[in-house]
């Protein structure tokens, strides 16, 4: 009989208690990256000039390209130091912010000053542009100098935990004095520089989010051409690596992807997905090539030196368009070599990316294709679904969920297509171009573009406006759900939404 209270009482009290929704701890759903969440009772009615349905609001720099993720009850997010929280770092630098999910309060920022010797190296005030990835108590990210960076997720709270302990170095420009580290900057616990530990040639403002599987990091390099844009320096640089998580050794590198072909820089991050019960690792190249890897085996693979990513398969995505001699169409906006900026979406055997014309040096031209991840070497002729021609470049990585697809363009548009067929269901006009990815989340719709406003739509076969926002500036991060709440990062804030709040 006791038995059997004690178990009525588990059950009620499973009965009774809160559903725990999940984190969102690194860029897209799960290791498909997905554009898609599983929280539900979201707010998608709020005014941020007033603090209707604001938890809190946070301040960021002047440009805020990283998208926020949240996990361990932190929220990171990459911005410039336009604003500076701590006086002492003073100028352009790049920042990553962490702030405590429940209230906003900023625990500490990893401060880091920009490259100085070509301003293509570094983008001026672009700050920290890629996304964190964030797992138990380490955050994961990719500098604006090419640094891999492991954090302590509590900052200095705990002390200068190693093995990397001169943070004080690292966060002053070469030519002053070290600075004393405070209370608010982070602890690194390692370091890996790409430049100088694979031999990439960094451009513009690296962008990348990482992805973990066991004890493995993998990566896009962010390696490119250089200021002139009509050459590859280091033409034996890697696009992808992988990565210890424990320690930042290199464990391994593709050599599919010839540097000499990338047309601008290796924007696109990696993702996971299950072929004939086989997992594979996906990667889309600066040069428009879309490719299917082996996981490192750790182990097997383990050498010396870095070993290379055994290639299974690959797309070209723009098939008809040059291969050689890529630099010579740079400004060329009818005849270009592609680019893929978003990532590989794996779902239900299929991969959906979006690519196509370079949005600075290529053409317009661009697409959203579904192609068809069984077999092995090249399935450029035989895997292609469908294709579906955007208007202009894209920059976003898809949403599908319940058998639609939604995908948002530089030509100022959110398009909703079958994605069994992909035929066109509806597409809506944005205010300005759309640097951020849909997110689907509660049966809704989230899309911010750098017109300032956020639209809200039924994430339905039929187009249905929920909401139009307006916001304080321009947008380029996606939007993200976590644990009953709707994180929005314009340019110059962080907004945390929530029912019933009020900032």
């Amino acid at each position: 009989m006791m038995k059997i209270r004690l178990f009525a009482s588990l059950l009620l009290l499973l009965l009774v208690m809160p559903v725990v929704a999940d984190d969102s701890a690194q860029f897209g759903q799960a290791w498909s990256r997905n554009m898609i969440s599983s929280e539900k009772g979201l707010c998608s009615d709020f005014d941020p000039e007033a603090g209707r349905n604001i938890r809190w609001s946070a301040e960021l720099g002047s440009e805020t390209h990283s998208t926020p993720v949240v996990g361990n009850g932190c929220v990171v997010v990459g911005t410039n130091n336009f604003t500076p929280r701590d006086p002492k770092h003073k100028g352009d630098r790049g920042v990553l912010m962490c702030f405590r999910e429940t209230d906003g309060e900023l625990l500490w920022q990893l401060v880091v000053p920009k490259r100085d010797e070509d301003p293509y190296f570094d983008w001026p005030n672009s700050g920290i542009s890629s996304t964190a990835t964030i797992e138990g108590n380490r955050a994961y990210i990719v500098t604006n100098r090419g640094e891999v960076a492991c954090l302590d997720l509590k900052g200095m709270a705990d002390g200068n935990d190693g093995p990397f302990v001169d943070e004080a170095r690292h966060m002053t420009p070469a030519d002053l004095e070290p600075l004393a580290v405070g209370p608010l900057d982070a602890d690194i616990l390692w370091l890996f520089n790409l430049t100088e530990g694979a031999g990439i040639w960094s451009h513009d403002a690296a962008h990348s989010s990482i992805l973990i599987d066991g004890d493995q990091l993998y990566l896009n390099t962010g390696t490119g051409v250089d200021n002139t844009h009509k050459r590859i320096r280091t033409p034996d640089a890697p696009s992808l690596v992988v990565l210890d998580k424990r320690t930042g050794k290199l464990l391994a590198r593709d050599r599919s992807v010839p540097a000499t072909q990338i047309f601008h820089c290796t924007w696109s991050a990696p993702s996971l997905g299950t072929v004939n019960g086989e997992r594979r690792l996906f990667f889309a190249g600066g040069n428009g090539i879309v490719y299917g890897y082996d996981l490192f085996r750790p182990g097997k693979d383990d050498t010396a030196e870095p070993g290379a990513l055994n290639e299974r398969w690959k797309f070209d995505f723009d098939p008809e368009a040059p291969k050689e001699n890529v630099h010579f169409y740079n400004g060329n906006r009818q005849d270009s070599p592609s680019n893929i900026y978003g990532m590989p979406v794996f779902d239900n055997g299929m991969l959906y990316v979006a690519g196509g014309g370079d949005l600075w040096w290529g053409k317009n031209d661009a697409w959203l294709k579904c192609i068809d991840t069984v077999g092995s070497g090249d399935v450029t002729k035989t895997a292609e679904k469908w294709s579906y021609p955007l208007e202009r470049h894209v920059m976003a990585t898809p949403a599908i969920s319940d058998g639609l697809i939604f995908i948002s363009d530089t030509g100022k548009n959110l398009h909703c297509l079958d994605a069994t067929t992909g035929s066109l269901l509806w597409k809506h006009p944005t205010k300005g171009e759309n640097w951020a990815s849909p997110l689907i989340a509660d049966g809704k719709v989230y899309l911010a573009s750098r017109g300032a406003d956020l639209l809200i739509f039924a994430a339905a076969r039929k187009k249905k406006i929920l909401a139009e926002i307006k916001l304080d500036s321009a947008v380029s991060a996606t939007a993200v759900a976590a644990n009953g709440v709707v994180y929005v990062a314009t340019m110059r804030r962080l907004y945390a939404v929530a029912k019933g709040e009020a900032e």
